[in-house]
């Protein structure tokens, strides 16, 4: 274990412990995206409900055109009454959130305490800015950052930018290449004091909506067994759906839209020589 003086002290910080000891990640000098392929999550949503808060996140990943994996996780407890949901570059979120969860743990250690929710989405602020060198070189994460805040007995979210501002929300959020058309449809659809199913349905809808429009957002994939990863955050902690019933709200969906749409397959009337159907 490394020893400090007083005034040398990184104290519960995590991240400037490493900085101390020189474990800080390097920051890249060259632009990664003219030499490798950059896998990049797209969409994530949060919505805020009577009990608290729900999570959303679609399942792909794309690379340029390509698409790079068909079922990646985006949406990630921080801890027992927070979680995030990273959109961005794949392989920096998925450290950012690692490393935010080790803060938020260690932090608990140190102090005895856990951290406030406006203390851990400062602490996830400041993270997404120090990200901001490898986010000029194509590298950005944007996350998205819930909770339930038992101070106040109801849940938050926030949404942040690639300099690190932290902006709170009273409603939803969206972060990805598909938040403008699932922000959308959550506008459209949200209502004070909603429940959570009818938040859960609200989240499917949004990533069906921005999936049909945006080719980086994953669809539910029915032939894989392959649905979004969407979780409530309340006073009993996070909770991550089971795929069963996402997929089952994920069809009754379809089957409401199918109806919508009139898209039940028709067969042409044709006519014989004698002018009969045949």
């Amino acid at each position: 274990m490394p020893f400090f003086t007083p005034g040398d002290d990184p104290g519960p910080s995590f991240t400037e412990l490493l900085r101390r000891v020189g474990l800080a990640p390097p920051i890249p000098t060259l632009s990664p995206g003219e030499r490798i392929e950059i896998a990049h999550g797209t969409t994530v949503v949060a919505i805020r409900y009577a009990d608290g808060v729900v999570m959303a996140g679609d399942r792909r990943a794309t690379a340029g055109n390509f698409i790079s994996h068909r079922a990646i996780e985006k949406v990630f407890p921080a801890d027992r009454h927070s979680g995030v949901a990273i959109a961005g570059a794949a392989g920096p979120a998925m450290e950012m959130v690692k490393l935010f969860q080790l803060q938020l743990e260690h932090y608990e250690k140190v102090e005895g305490t856990a951290l406030s929710l406006e203390g851990k989405a400062n602490t996830l602020a400041q993270m997404v800015r120090s990200n901001l060198p490898a986010a000029m070189q194509g590298l950005g994460v944007v996350p998205l950052f819930a909770g339930y805040d038992t101070h106040r007995r109801a849940g938050r979210l926030f949404e942040y930018d690639l300099t690190g501002g932290r902006y709170e929300e009273t409603r939803f959020a969206a972060s990805g290449s598909g938040s403008l058309h699932a922000s959308t449809v959550i506008k459209l659809g949200y209502r004070e004091g909603i429940d959570r199913g009818g938040a859960v349905d609200l989240a499917i809808t949004a990533l069906f909506e921005a999936a049909d429009e945006d080719s980086a957002t994953g669809g539910p994939d029915l032939v894989r067994g392959i649905y979004p990863v969407i979780a409530t955050i309340t006073s009993s902690g996070f909770e991550r759906l089971t795929d069963d019933e996402v997929a089952e709200r994920f069809q009754d969906l379809v089957a409401t839209l199918t109806e919508r749409e009139g898209t039940s397959p028709r067969l042409p009337e044709t006519t014989t020589e004698g002018g009969g159907e045949r």
